[in-house]
């Protein structure tokens, strides 16, 4: 399988990224993704830095993937996943947590 390096500018940087040639298109989409998340919470005004704005972008998509998730098991959930979901749930809650006593009043998260 060969890989391919990209140039991806997210919210105004450029980053080089290595990918198989075949998941390209999927690592834009994830990019697209990024960018958009990053630029709609630094556009709030709120967060400045770029760490800051990254850590909150990854939780907003991480929650969103959770919901996601949640949204295609309703109706035929099994046992399992309702936990995997639960823990997913819990983990992120837990994250959030973290991040707010780290970035203090002026980064609080939620």
């Amino acid at each position: 399988m060969s890989t391919t390096t990209l140039d991806v500018n997210i919210m105004g940087q450029i980053y080089t990224l290595a990918c198989p040639a075949d998941e390209q298109a999927a690592l834009l989409a994830a990019v697209r993704e990024v960018d958009t998340e990053m630029c709609a919470i630094r556009d709030m005004g709120k967060v400045r830095a770029r760490e800051r704005i990254a850590v909150l972008a990854a939780l907003n998509l991480a929650h969103s993937l959770i919901e996601a998730r949640q949204a295609a098991k309703a109706g035929g959930e099994s046992v399992q996943s309702s936990l995997a979901f639960e823990e997913d749930a819990q983990a992120v809650a837990q994250l959030t947590r973290q991040l707010d006593e780290a970035l203090g009043a002026e980064g609080k998260l939620l």
